[in-house]
Order: C-alpha cells, then sequence, then structure tokens
C-alpha cells in the first residue's frame, strides 16, 4: 500500500542514539480501526483475534488500533495489553500498521507500555489524557513530553473529554507538537466540529476523526482519516467513506453522491452501534457475524435485551443489504 510521506516540517533526524530509534513512518491516514478485545470464558480469545486482524489485513482498512477504548483498555491487565500488541503484529504480518494503545492515568505505567510498543514493532501509539485524576496544563505537556520521549514513533493524542474528564486545547496540542517532532496526529473525539477546524487551521497536527457519526464532516474540512468502530462490521465501505469524503473529490460529482450515499445508509449502523457503552454494542454485531464472542468485561454488561433486538434488525436491513444497494448505486467511473 503506497503511503506519503510526512509533511516537511517533521522530516528531522530521530536521535539514532536512543534504543528504539528508527525512521519516522508516514503519517496516518484513512480508516483505522479500533479492534475489539475478544474473550471467551474471562480469557482472551486469540483465535478470533487472529481473524479480526485477517479481515482488516484483506480489506480496506489502513491501520488498525490494539487496546484502545474499545479494546477495553481499562480492564485489560499489562500483560494482556503486550500479548495483544505482540499477537496483533504477528498476525498482521507486515501487511497492515498496528497502533498500539498504550493511555493509562499513570505516566510511568504509559512511558513502560510505550517502550515496549515501540520495541516490538508497533508503528505508533495512541495515547488518551490521563483519566479521572484530571491533570492541569502542566500536568498534560509533562505527561504527553514524558510518553514522547521515551518511545520516538509517530504518536496520536486521543481527546475524548466526556471519557477522560481532561480537554487537550489547541494551544497545549500546539505546545506538545513544537515540543516533541514525534507528535503526528489527534484523534478528535470531543465531537466539537469547530474545534476539528481549530485544530486544522493551525497546521500543527495531523486530525483524525474520532467520532463515527462524523466521518464525512470531519474529512470534507480536510482531516486526514478516521479512528473509527464501524469499520469492524464494514471496513471496506468505511475505508471508502473516507476517501470519497476528502476535500479534493469535492469537485467529482459521482465521489459527493457516493459519500452521501455511504453516510446515509451507514448511519443506523452507526447509531446502534453506540446505543450503549463502546464497545458493548459493537461484540454484539460482531457475534452475529460469528467474528468473536459478545462477550465484555464487568464493569461493563451484556447488552440490554431491547438493544439486542434492534442491532439485529439493523444488521438485518443494513449489513445484509448493503453489498447489493452498493453494487447498484455505485457509480461505473472510478472514484
Amino acid at each position: 500500500m503506497a503511503q506519503p510521506s510526512l509533511p516537511n516540517r517533521r522530516k528531522s533526524t530521530p536521535d539514532r542514539n536512543h534504543p528504539f530509534a528508527r525512521p519516522m513512518p508516514p503519517t496516518f491516514q484513512g480508516s483505522l480501526v479500533a479492534v475489539p478485545t475478544p474473550f471467551r470464558d474471562g480469557a482472551l480469545d486469540l483465535e478470533s483475534f487472529r481473524e479480526i486482524v485477517n479481515l482488516h489485513a484483506a480489506a480496506g482498512t489502513s491501520a488498525i488500533v490494539v487496546s484502545g477504548t474499545t479494546g477495553e483498555c481499562a480492564t485489560l491487565t499489562e500483560d494482556e495489553r503486550r500479548t495483544l500488541l505482540r499477537a496483533a503484529i504477528e498476525f498482521a504480518d507486515e501487511r497492515l500498521p498496528v497502533i498500539a494503545g498504550v493511555g493509562t492515568n499513570c505516566t510511568r505505567t504509559t512511558v513502560e507500555l510505550a517502550r515496549f510498543a515501540a520495541a516490538s514493532g508497533a508503528a505508533g501509539l495512541l495515547v488518551v489524557t490521563p483519566y479521572y485524576n484530571r491533570p492541569s496544563r502542566r500536568g498534560l505537556l509533562n505527561h504527553f513530553t514524558a510518553v514522547a520521549q521515551a518511545a520516538p514513533i509517530p504518536i496520536i493524542l486521543y481527546n475524548i473529554p466526556r471519557r477522560t474528564g481532561s480537554d487537550l486545547t489547541p494551544d497545549i496540542v500546539a505546545e506538545l507538537c513544537a515540543r516533541q517532532r514525534n507528535i503526528v496526529a489527534i484523534k478528535e473525539a470531543s465531537g466539537d466540529l469547530e474545534r476539528a477546524a481549530e485544530l486544522l487551521r493551525t497546521g500543527h497536527i495531523s486530525v483524525l476523526c474520532g467520532e463515527d457519526a462524523q466521518i464525512r464532516a470531519f474529512m470534507a474540512l480536510g482531516a486526514d482519516g478516521a479512528v473509527n468502530v464501524t469499520g469492524n462490521i464494514l471496513p471496506d465501505e468505511i475505508a471508502e467513506l473516507v476517501e470519497c469524503a476528502r476535500p479534493q473529490e469535492a469537485g467529482r460529482p459521482c465521489a459527493n453522491t457516493r459519500a452521501e450515499h455511504l453516510e446515509e445508509s451507514l448511519a443506523p449502523l452507526v447509531r446502534d452501534l453506540f446505543i450503549e457503552t463502546n464497545p458493548v454494542p459493537l461484540k454484539s454485531a460482531m457475534a452475529r457475524l460469528e467474528r468473536c464472542t459478545d462477550e465484555v468485561r464487568a464493569p461493563l454488561a451484556p447488552l440490554e435485551a431491547k438493544n439486542v433486538a434492534a442491532i439485529e434488525e439493523t444488521m438485518a436491513a443494513v449489513v445484509q443489504g448493503m453489498l447489493q444497494s452498493c453494487a447498484n448505486t455505485r457509480p461505473n467511473q472510478t472514484l
């Protein structure tokens, strides 16, 4: 898969004396799918995990994110996070990049996980703002700087204030980018399109959509891609939505029409995948497709019966019918 170069502002050479130093890979673009962590009887289900990785390697997915929010990182042990990352890299077998979710609310633990991920061959790190302890601006700057200095591979900041209680404001992001060249992107999941537009105007960092319902809007603003959940169900369609909604496609009516159609067709599935806390509905949907069990770890609970019915109805209407629908509406022109 051809990948573009980093912007010129980030072409300085990393510290070759660092034990994990390697040439800086490209900026992350396209559909980056946050994969779930399959469980069976309370333990990691690595066989199902292999099939999930294989699905994305064979589809239009640009990269996978392991041990993020969708991967139930908060209830994984450090050993399980390491096991999942090693397994993902082995299963991917260089067919697609693997991004390691390493964020915690402890800087020391995050640094240790980041070092392990870099040494293991992860293509990059997803680092969420520390949750619960609500650090100050100075604390956030110190936290992300420590992680970036410990593991000089590309870092995606992850801003999701409603889950963490902390907000990575554009001025903090700008200062972090000025301090550390390997902070290359932000997954912006505040739900605020004006925030995304402000980050894009500054030009300090690559912006990735963090809300599945806003993919088309983010891409139209100039985002580079989307870290998404729905791609676990329909990876090719989400990848196509990301591409068709790019600004450079704005003058091509076939691309505009296709992006609108995809957004409209996917909307019921996107809605129901967040009918309860992610990844509970996702795992129910994936169980229907026999990709993993619907097992989640406490304090998450199984999907409510009424919502199971909603997911089943949506899967029947959207997933099973979409391939035919897409075939009928896809333009003959190359997008």
